[in-house]
């Protein structure tokens, strides 16, 4: 089992309901044990900032899939949730769920990177990491206390 850490975003609809429906889905997925789910935050959106604000949190999880089956899953749980890839890049959306970390891995394939490229970059997706586990260190990256002390 590895452990994994998935940033949740969400801007329209019901964006706490929503979210607490991803990690329902999240957690009756087989080979995947949810483990602890950070304090949600809302936050300003990144991109176009004419938009709704976002929820953010992160979850962690145990699991036996590997990076891009984990990713596949995560994809099917936004579509299931209504997201759709349609439109800018930056959109306002239902939810979003991405792998921003997945043990010590560091994989840059095509469709799947890990850890997330942007994540050293984006405090809203720094804090709840840090707030699961402080002394977590971001492959390639540091730890992301560090990474949080940059972005001051």
């Amino acid at each position: 089992m590895t452990r994994a850490f998935v940033g949740l975003g969400a801007n329209l609809g019901d964006r706490e309901a929503t979210m607490q429906r991803a990690l329902e889905l999240l957690s009756a997925e087989p080979a995947v044990e949810l483990v602890a789910v950070s304090s949600v935050r809302e936050t300003d959106p990144v991109g176009d900032a004419d938009q709704p604000r976002f929820l953010n949190a992160a979850a962690a999880v145990e699991t036996a899939l590997a990076p891009r089956k984990l990713l596949d899953r995560l994809l099917a749980i936004e579509r299931a949730l209504g997201r759709t890839r349609e439109g800018p890049r930056f959109a306002p959306r239902t939810i979003d769920l991405d792998l921003l970390v997945y043990g010590h891995v560091q994989l840059d394939e095509p469709g799947v990177t890990v850890p997330h490229p942007r994540l050293h970059e984006r405090r809203f997706a720094l804090e709840p990491l840090h707030e699961l586990e402080p002394s977590l260190v971001v492959p390639g990256r540091g730890r992301v206390a560090a990474l949080l002390a940059r972005l001051e």
